[in-house]
Order: C-alpha cells, then sequence, then structure tokens
C-alpha cells in the first residue's frame, strides 16, 4: 500500500483514476473482513447514494485492535501526556488497549446498549475519549463525539438530533490552568433533552460533582469490573460507524454520518501514504477527537496501521510556550501534525524558546484545518524541521472523512502555502459558478470531486435531503466543497479559502447563521450580520455587524454580553473579535444581505465593492465604511 517514490505515485495516481474500482478492490484486501464484498462500488450523485464494499461485513476495531495485538502485544498504541508537565504520563500497549476497549463495551452493554443505538462522547483530551469511540464501534454502537469547548446548549442539540440514549463525559478536564467543568455542562444539556438514559462518568480531575444515582454511572465503578475481552459485532460495510457535527451556512449543525468499510479503508490508506509512517515512527497529532481530524487520524487511520501515538490534554502555550517542543523531545516525536493556528501563535512568542529544545528527533511536519500561510509555512520549516522536514499541508473535511489533497511526505516536490495534488483515487475540478469545468493550469475556480472516494460523506443525519441540497445540488454529478481554489502551472492545488458563509476559525468551521441566532437573541439587538476576515493568528477572525434597538453607549459593555450569550449558546470558539453597530445593512430589494461587502469592510477595503445598484439603500455602505474608518470597536 505504500507509495515510495513520485514516479511511482504517479503510476499509482494515473491507474487508481482509470480503473478506479479495481485500484480500491486492491487495497481493500489488505484488511480483515469476516466476509468478502460482493460489489466494490455503486454511485450516483444526483440522490446522492453511494455505496463502497457492498455486502462486506467487519468490524472495524478487529483491524484496530485484534490484529495489531496479535502481531505485537507489547507495542505502544499511545503515549498519555497530561496537561501540566508535573502530572503523571502513562503509555498503554496494543494489548492493554483491546482490553480496555473491550471492557468499557461490555459496560456499554450492560447499560442497555445495542447495535445501531447512538451514543454521545463529550469528554477531555484524554485515552478515555478513545477508548469509549472504540467501545462503541466494538458493539456496533454509533458514536457522536461533541468537543469538550462546546456549550450545554450544542451539546444538548447534537444529543437531540441523534437522539442518543447514552452519554459519556468526565467530572471536568484540564486546559492549560483552566478546569473545563464537562459533568456540569452535561448535567445543563440534558434538561433540554428528551433520549438520555445513561450517564457514564468517568473520575478525572476529582472535581466536585452533581451526581444522580438513578441515571449516572461512575466509570470505575463497571468498567474495569467487566470481562477484558468482547465479540466484536458484525457490521455491513454500510453500517454507520459515526455522526460527527459540522457547522454549516444555514441553521443547525449537520451530522456528517461515516459509515464502516470505506472509512476503514481510506483513512488507513491515505495516514500510511501522506505521513509516510514505518513501524518504529512515533506520530502525535494535537487535535481533539472532538473533532474528525482527531478521528481519522489521532484514532482510527494510526491505529489501522498499528502505529504509537501520543495524546495531549493540554495546550500549546501552558505551562510556557515551548510544552509542544517539550513532548516531542521527550517522546522522540517523529511526526507532528498541528493547525496553522497554533503555528502562529507560538511564533509570536519568537525562537529563544525553541533553542531550549534538540527536535531532532523529527522526519515529518503536517498542518491542518486550513490553508496555511507562506510566513507561517517558512517559520515552522525553518525553526520546528531545521529545513530538513518536509510538511504535509493537508487539504480535507469533516465530510470527506479523509485527506484528499496533500503532498506525500519526501516524495511529492513542495510548495509552501499549496496543499500540493490530489491522492490516489481522488478527482478535483475546477468549476466556474456555472458549473463549467475550468481546463488547463494556471487557473482559479470553485473546488469540486467528480467521483467518489471511499470515505466521501454518506448523509446528514435524519435529513438526506439537506446532504443533497448542500453537496451534490449546487453542480451537476459533482460533490462541491464549498471552498475556492486556484491550480498553477505545475497542477498544484492551492485552497483560497470558503466560499459559503462559512468561517474557518483556527481550523473550526462556523456557520454564520449559528453565530447571527445567538447574537439575535441579545434584548438590545435586532439583526445581525456576522463574516470572517483576516486574523493574524486565528487564520480567520469573526466580525460582527449589529443593528441594536436603542442607542448603545457602551459598546465595550454590548461585546461582552454579545460573546458571553455566544459561549453559552455555542461555546467559546465562536466570540466575536469585533462587533461594530450599526443602523442598516447593504441588502438587495429581496432581502438578502450582501455579505461580500460586509467581508471586504471587514478586510480594511474602502472603495472598491463591485455592483451595488441592486442594494435596497446604497447609501448605508458608505455609512458602514465611514464608522468603520473611524475606529474598529473591540
Amino acid at each position: 500500500m505504500l507509495i515510495k517514490s513520485f514516479d511511482e505515485y504517479k503510476q499509482v495516481y494515473d491507474y487508481s483514476i482509470k480503473n478506479p474500482e479495481k485500484f480500491w478492490d486492491e487495497i481493500a484486501q489488505n484488511f480483515y473482513w469476516r466476509k468478502k464484498w460482493d460489489k466494490v462500488l455503486e454511485w450516483n450523485f444526483r440522490d446522492p447514494n453511494i455505496k463502497w464494499f457492498i455486502n462486506g461485513k467487519l468490524n472495524i476495531t478487529e483491524n484496530c485492535l485484534d490484529i495489531p495485538a496479535k502481531k505485537h502485544p507489547d507495542k505502544i498504541a499511545f503515549y498519555f501526556e497530561p496537561n501540566h508537565p508535573d502530572e503523571k504520563s502513562y503509555s498503554i500497549s496494543y494489548k492493554e488497549l483491546l482490553e480496555k476497549v473491550c471492557q468499557a463495551a461490555n459496560a456499554l452493554k450492560e447499560l442497555g446498549v445495542k447495535k445501531g443505538d447512538r451514543v454521545a462522547i463529550y469528554m477531555p483530551m484524554i485515552p478515555e475519549a478513545t477508548i469509549a469511540m472504540l467501545a462503541c464501534a466494538r458493539i456496533g454502537a454509533i458514536h457522536s463525539v461533541v468537543f469538550g469547548g462546546f456549550s450545554a446548549q450544542s451539546l444538548a442539540d447534537r444529543i437531540n438530533d441523534a437522539e442518543c440514549s447514552i452519554l459519556i463525559t468526565a467530572d471536568a478536564g484540564k486546559r492549560g490552568n483552566k478546569i473545563v467543568p464537562l459533568k456540569q455542562t452535561a448535567d445543563e444539556a440534558i434538561k433540554s433533552t428528551h433520549s438520555i438514559k445513561k450517564v457514564l462518568v468517568l473520575k478525572h480531575t476529582g472535581e466536585s460533582i452533581a451526581f444522580d444515582n438513578q441515571r449516572d454511572v461512575w466509570w470505575h465503578e463497571i468498567v474495569p469490573q467487566q470481562k477484558t475481552f468482547c465479540e466484536p459485532e458484525v457490521m455491513d460495510s454500510e453500517d454507520m460507524l459515526f455522526i460527527l457535527y459540522t457547522s454549516g451556512s444555514t441553521g443547525k449543525p449537520k451530522g456528517v454520518v461515516h459509515t464502516t468499510g470505506g472509512y476503514m479503508v481510506y483513512t488507513a490508506y491515505s495516514f500510511l501514504n501522506v505521513f509516510q509512517y514505518e513501524p518504529n515512527d512515533i506520530y502525535w497529532c494535537t487535535a481533539d477527537v472532538g473533532w474528525i481530524t482527531g478521528h481519522s487520524y489521532i484514532v482510527y487511520g494510526p491505529l489501522l496501521n498499528g502505529a504509537t501515538s501520543v495524546i495531549f490534554e493540554g495546550i500549546p502555550t501552558f505551562p510556557d510556550a515551548g510544552r509542544f517542543w517539550q513532548i516531542i523531545d521527550k517522546y522522540k516525536v517523529t511526526h507532528f501534525y498541528t493547525a496553522p493556528t497554533a503555528i502562529r501563535s507560538l511564533e509570536a512568542f519568537g525562537t529563544d524558546i525553541i533553542k531550549q529544545y534538540k527536535l531532532d528527533s523529527l522526519k515529518v511536519l503536517g498542518s491542518v484545518g486550513e490553508p496555511i500561510n507562506e510566513e507561517a509555512w517558512e517559520w515552522y520549516y525553518q525553526n520546528i524541521g531545521k529545513g530538513k522536514c518536509p510538511i504535509v499541508d493537508t487539504w480535507w473535511q469533516t465530510e470527506t472523512g479523509g485527506i484528499l489533497i496533500s503532498p506525500l511526505a519526501n516524495i511529492t516536490p513542495l510548495k509552501p502555502s499549496y496543499a500540493t495534488l490530489p491522492l490516489p483515487g481522488i478527482i478535483p475540478v475546477l468549476v466556474d459558478d456555472k458549473g463549467n469545468e475550468i481546463q488547463g493550469n494556471n487557473v482559479e475556480g470553485n473546488l469540486c470531486i467528480k467521483f467518489p472516494w471511499p470515505s466521501i460523506i454518506r448523509t446528514t443525519y435524519g435529513n438526506h435531503e439537506r446532504c443533497r441540497q448542500t453537496y451534490f445540488s449546487t453542480y451537476e454529478n459533482l460533490y462541491f466543497t464549498g471552498d475556492g481554489c486556484k491550480r498553477d502551472q505545475d497542477g498544484y492545488y492551492r485552497i483560497t479559502g470558503r466560499v459559503d458563509d462559512v468561517i474557518n476559525v483556527s481550523g473550526h468551521r462556523i456557520g454564520t447563521a449559528e453565530i447571527e441566532d445567538a447574537i439575535n437573541q441579545h434584548p438590545d439587538i435586532v439583526e445581525s450580520a456576522v463574516v470572517g476576515y483576516p486574523h493574524p493568528i486565528k487564520g480567520q477572525g469573526i466580525y460582527a455587524y449589529v443593528i441594536p434597538t436603542k442607542e448603545i453607549k457602551d459598546v465595550k459593555l454590548l461585546h461582552k454580553e454579545v460573546n458571553d450569550l455566544i459561549t453559552k449558546i455555542i461555546g467559546p470558539i465562536a466570540k466575536t473579535d469585533v462587533i461594530q453597530v450599526v443602523s442598516g445593512l447593504p441588502k438587495t430589494r429581496s432581502g438578502k444581505i450582501m455579505r461580500r461587502i460586509l467581508r471586504k469592510i471587514a478586510e480594511g477595503e474602502t472603495y472598491n465593492f463591485g455592483d451595488t445598484t441592486t442594494l435596497l439603500d446604497p447609501s448605508v455602505v458608505d455609512e458602514i465604511k465611514q464608522a468603520k474608518l473611524k475606529s474598529e470597536l473591540r
């Protein structure tokens, strides 16, 4: 499965797009299946209806756990590094991980969880979060992980949409010098839910918590008492593996559904080839399992390849800005995969702190979550990689399940800020606004994919029409990514950012409608419009224009109240960076807000607003612009 040269990549890629079904049939045979598939693929992008490895039977955890545990039982699956370096770190072997997953799976069965049930996971970034995910997969339950930074309402929305019967959480988590009150937030969320029967609670920090003896169950009282083997549930290739919620441009978050067989094949294949992982390497992805990066490239992709990974609970700047570098030296990390936001924030601390560390174990660097700007790329390459580690600048999405466009480490010639070339089996196309394919190089357009890959989204949970409308209706017979893209003279791809109303904050996609809904709940605000603007650390910041119900005397106080409201409804990740009070918004005669104008003003543009003749009141543009020029109200 491992590609070993650029010439081989070109040959494999050519073969994969000429014979896609044969190609993926050959890749899938590298895994253990209880029953081989009858047919590789059936698909159309019209409905959409996509099925891979039809009637194949398997359990993904046998490939993640049983096989590596048999082959090398004492090999480390995870090193756990706690929030503070003075706290206890430890490791878990593949044999131990299999046993812990089986015990958790048996505990879930005792709590009444059956194949097809949905289980919500709201945990800190600790090994038990991955154990909980794998325990669900072991018994055929569908996990829905919710990032521990989300609010009670965000958690409740996701539980309600998926109709989860069980919630797995912890007393609290640790992030730098903060304690995150997970159980308290979970209790608040459950008040607005109807489906939760039991809450499995891990004692992690020892914080005092409310405990409902009828509903709540302590992890330490039920899990360690279970048998260390659990018979894996035999799943169909197209049975659901997990639901992961992602923000859209309209309405509530969408439950992206990934199924078992195709997701397994693609995450394993992409991990191995992008990172060029070898058996004795130590891999560290700094993401949280609450995001797709954590699912695909902390849990499933690495374990399917028998890899050794680091799990880290803390943040890059605590107790100081050398924490990442200290962990790399401690575990002799060879592969380091992080977000441009983290790179830019650490860049601001200068290089003196880096000089305290060797970083000589590193072989490959990775970037994920958003396009990396050239300055950050160069800083990362020179100061962390010492000019010798390739950077795999990976482009993909929650909906794609795995990396679609990326250099292969030490194989693809690099170009700063370019995602470079597609992986085998991936056929990207650029189209204009009418859906016409843009041929040749040195061109720019909307990025689409024209043939399915095994880990493509299958549906949005409980609302297939929303899936069709969002990804497959814009351009006929194409999957629309929602991203703009350039293709240069070498055929390399460079992502230019979202073309819909989604803001990419620190690599996390947040729908503008979601933030506006929260802002509009403030009693003194009648309407709002939210756009993204360039932010030196986060990539994109959140800029809010608000129309008040009365004269606002203290804008700073209003800004604080708005952010407190957003934190309560969505979570702190969606807080606004800038708020500007306005008397009106640039709307067309049909009532649509012309966001491109608001984006340009937020970016500092003063005159080039394009055609404004369709606006109901063009004078509002000048008013907003003049107010912005006078002062940026932060």
